[in-house]
């Protein structure tokens, strides 16, 4: 056989070969190292509720998961389905029950550096870390949707994942706009007891909300690297023209103590019926939480005010 058809041969038998390589075949650089994957993995463990969430957006369901119960409580949505393992806490998962599910890929994230040469002895770490000191949640979150949906070969459902998102937020912005409602800036607070807040900060997942939506955060300051400050509620007060956002859940009977508070019912957001009140929307989360609080938000707004929580 002459070299000409040696070489034919080769570069057809590469060429069948390429073409054969699972979709998600490739190798990706991480805050761990490298990590190269075969094949789709199938059977994936989370330990953080981003990663959960991303998963679960791009069609799969984890085998296990850290803080199961948890998640249920604070993120609920996507919703996790029976059957998935808890894998201990998010702090301390149990290698133990790890390496017994036999994983094909674990996500993790900078929390759990000094466990990652074990976890990559079970099998295969991306790590990735949505909050830490400088990062932009949003972006780092859409980064690591993008990246699974890559591993797992559903880049066309991150994609539309992504730009479905986009979407509503250009709807929400617009609704507000029309009604004219992103004139003055808004503070988002959980309440802590009846008078500390946890105020989130220009450095927080909802500020990507905030953006979208053209509306201005009541609250200037860098928080910490999850994104919020721990304050009193003297601190809102010289927010004078801002709008007063509580995200649920509030304590039980907070709104009678907050009513005979004086530290409350100085709040000119309280005098002026500018108390809105939304549903629970975890805010370290991944992609999902921007798009599902703009919705809310939105509404909320349009809504109408009170002088009191719910």
């Amino acid at each position: 056989m002459s070299i000409k058809c040696c070489l034919r041969s080769g570069f057809a038998l590469l060429f069948i070969g390429i073409l054969s390589l699972p979709a998600s075949a490739g190798t990706w650089q991480h805050e761990h190292g490298t990590l190269t994957l075969d094949e789709p993995p199938k059977r994936i463990i989370t330990l953080n509720w981003a990663a959960t969430e991303a998963v679960l957006l791009l069609g799969e369901i984890p085998v296990g998961v850290a803080d199961r119960a948890g998640y249920d409580v604070w993120v609920n949505e996507p919703e996790l389905p029976e059957g998935v393992r808890n894998i201990g806490t998010r702090v301390a998962p149990s290698l133990e029950a790890i390496a017994e599910l036999e994983p094909d890929l674990i996500v993790t994230s900078a929390e759990m550096a000094p466990a990652a040469d074990l976890l990559e002895q079970i099998a295969p770490t991306y790590v990735i870390s949505v909050y830490r000191n400088g990062s932009r949640p949003f972006e780092k979150a859409s980064e690591m949707l993008t990246t699974l949906g890559e591993m797992l070969g559903r880049e066309d459902r991150a994609n539309a994942i992504l730009a479905d998102i986009e979407q509503t937020l250009d709807t929400q912005r617009q609704r507000l706009e029309k009604a004219g409602m992103t004139d003055r800036p808004v503070a988002l607070v959980n309440f802590l007891d009846d008078r500390h807040v946890r105020i989130y900060a220009p450095n927080s997942l909802y500020q990507s909300t905030l953006n979208a939506l053209g509306l201005k955060n009541a609250w200037p300051r860098e928080g910490n690297f999850w994104g919020f400050s721990v304050v009193g509620l003297e601190a809102i007060a010289p927010q004078q023209n801002s709008r007063l956002v509580v995200v649920s859940p509030t304590l039980p009977g907070l709104s009678d103590t907050l009513a005979s508070s004086p530290f409350w019912t100085y709040l000119p957001a309280v005098r002026r019926d500018e108390i809105y009140q939304i549903d629970p929307v975890w805010p370290f989360g991944g992609v999902f939480p921007v798009k599902r609080l703009a919705t809310m938000l939105t509404d909320s707004l349009l809504e109408g005010g009170s002088d009191n929580v719910r």
